[in-house]
């Protein structure tokens, strides 16, 4: 690699100070969100999964379909030993790849870490017994951590982005009236094309179900559709 770079002009120093990764062939992302306060009490949340599209998460469901139980209680358990290692206060996002498992190798790889309450964890504001918002706040007062516990069977969180109409309030009105037991949050952020705007939370005994109704009012808000 050395002789590469220097083949194309790129000076040593310069070159010693590349980052090189792996490209890795995974299944799916697998957030898992944990909280950990001063005096070492730690409390996580189901695993999750979230949808990418073009490179931004656009839906999460709480929990991860389809996950076997040993994987996720693995992943759950390197999410708390990362935060116990690390000395976190408040909450901790832990994103992992899904990946096939050979030997003894575990089924996930950690990709990324979030010292905060993230969008993975939106679903819990509606979908928990403790959102990680209020974890969070208990954690970095070192009050008891409350129970991360679902409410539902699904949760699903489907991210609204920004699309080509300004004034969001009239079609925050209609989805409102047409699904009255949607949970939609702005954030009263500007518009602008593609960028988080808000998301919208529904739960339900139905994934299927969950999954259209929350896109649907994500796809109203973000002028995909009209009706």
């Amino acid at each position: 690699l050395a002789d590469w770079l220097g083949a194309v002009g790129m000076p040593g120093p310069l070159a010693d100070g590349i980052l090189l990764e792996e490209v890795v062939p995974f299944e799916r992302e697998l957030p898992v969100l944990v909280a950990r306060s001063p005096s070492g009490q730690a409390a996580a949340w189901p695993v999750v999964q979230t949808v990418q599209t073009g490179g931004i998460c656009t839906e999460v469901i709480a929990p991860a379909p389809d996950l076997d139980v040993s994987t996720a209680a693995e992943a759950t358990h390197a999410a708390l030993h990362i935060a116990g290692e690390l000395g976190v206060t408040g909450v901790l996002a832990v994103e992992m790849f899904q990946v096939a498992r050979v030997g003894d190798r575990p089924a996930y790889l950690v990709n990324e870490l979030a010292m905060r309450p993230h969008n993975s964890g939106h679903w819990s504001i509606d979908g928990a017994v403790t959102s990680q918002f209020e974890q969070h706040l208990r954690a970095v007062l070192d009050l008891p951590l409350g129970d991360p516990r679902p409410l539902a069977p699904w949760t699903v969180m489907a991210n609204v982005l920004g699309g080509d109409y300004a004034e969001i309030y009239p079609a925050y009105r209609h989805v409102m009236a047409r699904d009255p037991g949607l949970k939609v949050h702005m954030y009263g952020k500007g518009v602008r094309p593609g960028r988080k705007i808000g998301h919208v939370n529904v739960s339900g005994p139905d994934l299927s179900e969950a999954r259209g109704r929350a896109q649907h009012a994500a796809d109203y808000l973000q002028g995909v559709i009209d009706e």
